[in-house]
């Protein structure tokens, strides 16, 4: 025999009978099939909407039930309880569906045609290192053939940000003001060092930042 809120639910709208369920499953008048027949097919029409399959469905409609049984005492409003359940599906299913396409990511295969250079990291081709190498030997080997004031000069303005300049002129002994002018000429000689055959230039190596 129906009672009379069983009565009353048959003819109100779906929102309405979910609430009636609902309060009956809370107060355990009843079980929650009442609850669960009005609101799985809206359910699953919203788990359906975000490209899950029917088991990826299935799934998440039994979490979103498991969520309410666990949740049912904090829902103080009955007429909210459609409302909960459609938020509470779209979430699991947006959950669902983000986890299926991690998972078929790893799976993919590797395309040998994809462009991979801007997720590897960078190395310089091996003729420019050579290039590079041989730029510094003919750089050394022109500074080399420099006079012993024009490498001293140059190699401590190259090797310090702000060379102190009376130092500087102590050391090689000559006045602070001749440093620019000095320093422009040793330049000069080494561009036309640079530019001369490496043959006529004696071999040296690199050296070392001087002490200051």
């Amino acid at each position: 025999m129906e009672t009379p809120r069983s009565q009353a639910s048959e003819s109100a709208d779906p929102w309405q009978r979910a609430a009636d369920a609902f309060v009956a499953w809370r107060d355990e008048e009843t079980s929650a099939s009442a609850l669960v027949e009005v609101m799985t097919p809206v359910l699953w029409q919203v788990a359906r909407a975000y490209d899950l399959d029917e088991e990826q469905a299935r799934d998440g409609l039994q979490n979103v039930w498991l969520a309410l049984v666990r949740s049912r005492e904090a829902i103080a409003d009955p007429q909210a309880i459609g409302a909960w359940l459609i938020t509470a599906t779209r979430r699991e299913a947006w959950r669902l569906r983000t986890a299926a396409r991690r998972l078929e990511q790893r799976r993919a295969p590797v395309n040998p045609e994809v462009e991979l250079d801007h997720y590897l990291p960078h190395h310089r081709a091996a003729e420019e290192e050579a290039l590079e190498r041989s730029e510094s030997r003919r750089l050394w080997r022109a500074l080399a053939a420099l006079p012993e004031r024009c490498r001293r000069l140059l190699r401590v303005i190259a090797f310090s940000d702000r060379p102190n300049y009376a130092e500087l002129a102590a050391d090689l002994k000559m006045p602070v003001g001749s440093i620019g002018p000095t320093r422009g000429r040793c330049l000069g000689k080494l561009r036309t060092a640079m530019t001369s055959r490496p043959t006529t230039l004696p071999p040296t190596t690199p050296p070392s930042a001087p002490s200051r």
